[in-house]
């Protein structure tokens, strides 16, 4: 074991503790418990019931969009959302590779295509000064189009994601979207609570999404939904999740070709009850984060990722960041950090590297691929001692 691997274990222990440390777990108590119980008794455990309706509305209210609609993960939301704003079979939709793949997939899902541009070490999310010195080089614009000059392939969208809860630099991503004519769907997924020059993520472009998936900052159980300004989009967006179902006593009528992505009443329930503590739950990440702050400072080789500027971040998942030059220390420390019952985890592998996509359009990659190296998530829960 190598000495960075022992003093990083030896820091992890002095905040978290000497138990088995998972890497984020969610915290329930007797609230949770009680909603659920009233669930079952109200017997409306699947998409209908009040607890659904006022899941949405509180997430409105929380982030500040006009409207939510619940979903049964973020994955769905993101499919969803793009479908809504025109993306369409052999369309490119830009996104960043350093990504989980739940962001990539849903693109496929509607025979469009992925375009990867790198990312920003500042703030792990999409590059903007890379975006347009991309842009510039490989599109045209024809009309209020804009295309891939080397494929010929529309470029709808772009789908930026707010790595591990810190905001990317979504004000300068927005404003490039404009110029190009591409609509923008916030990837929020992992950002709620997280604030972007004091406009919370997902609610920058016409439509966002979050996750409430079991390792998110609230849960509920699996969950999603997207965040939109647009009547007409939050009402087309809850109709087709809805199996696209017009409303009769007793007959069974669709519209269109809808999907049943509707969050069942009983996860509602449980997601009422954990945004309730939401701001216990934020505030509890980052006094981890100071605390984490303080044992690894003295430690060389590794800096823990800090707040980007004019952001203020959930701290959904505590990441150090190998210095460069330290890289080959990665498999060592996931290696002994796990042995030692401290879960510990990698980036996801870029998703330009996966089979699917190995012939997706891409711009140079060199900060995505220097810290796909370099990037450790360690222990995060709530409240870890």
């Amino acid at each position: 074991m190598s000495k960075l691997s022992n003093q990083i274990i030896d820091a992890i222990r002095e905040v978290a503790g000497k138990n088995y440390l998972p890497l984020h777990e969610p915290k329930f108590d007797e609230l949770e418990k009680e909603n659920l119980i009233n669930c079952i008794d109200t017997t409306y455990v699947s998409t209908i019931g009040k607890y659904v309706n006022d899941f949405e509305k509180n997430i409105a209210e929380f982030t500040g969009a006009k409207y939510a609609i619940a979903v049964v993960n973020g994955t769905s939301a993101l499919h969803l959302a793009l479908k809504l704003i025109g993306v369409d079979i052999d369309h490119e939709v830009i996104c960043p590779s350093l990504t989980f793949v739940g962001t990539v997939n849903a693109i496929s899902y509607l025979g469009a295509k992925p375009h990867f541009v790198d990312c920003d070490e500042k703030t792990l999310g999409i590059d903007p000064l890379a975006l347009i010195n991309w842009l510039e080089k490989i599109s045209i614009k024809k009309g209020d189009k804009t295309f891939n000059k080397k494929t010929g392939r529309i470029i709808s969208a772009i789908v930026p994601m707010h790595t591990y809860g810190h905001p990317a630099k979504i004000d300068q991503i927005l404003e490039i979207s404009r110029e190009y004519n591409l609509k923008l769907v916030e990837d929020a997924a992992e950002s709620l609570g997280s604030f972007y020059k004091e406009k919370h993520t997902g609610t920058f472009g016409e439509i966002g999404i979050l996750s409430f998936n079991g390792n998110k900052i609230i849960t509920t159980g699996g969950g999603g939904a997207l965040l939109t300004n647009d009547e007409s989009l939050a009402k087309s967006a809850k109709h087709i999740s809805s199996t696209a179902k017009v409303p009769h006593d007793w007959r069974y009528i669709h519209n269109e070709i809808g999907f049943n992505y509707r969050l069942p009443n009983i996860n509602a329930a449980l997601g009422c009850a954990q945004l309730k503590k939401i701001d216990k739950f934020l505030d509890a990440k980052r006094k981890l984060f100071l605390k984490y702050k303080d044992v690894f400072e003295s430690i060389n080789g590794i800096k823990l990722f800090n707040e980007p500027e004019n952001a203020v971040s959930n701290y959904w998942l505590q990441t150090i960041i190998l210095e460069n030059g330290f890289e080959n220390e990665l498999e060592d420390i996931l290696k002994n950090t796990n042995k030692k019952n401290i879960m510990t985890r990698p980036a996801w592998n870029l998703i330009h590297k996966l089979d699917m996509y190995l012939d997706a359009p891409k711009s140079p990659l060199p900060v995505s691929e220097s810290l796909s190296k370099r990037i450790i998530n360690i222990p995060s829960n709530v409240f870890l001692k």
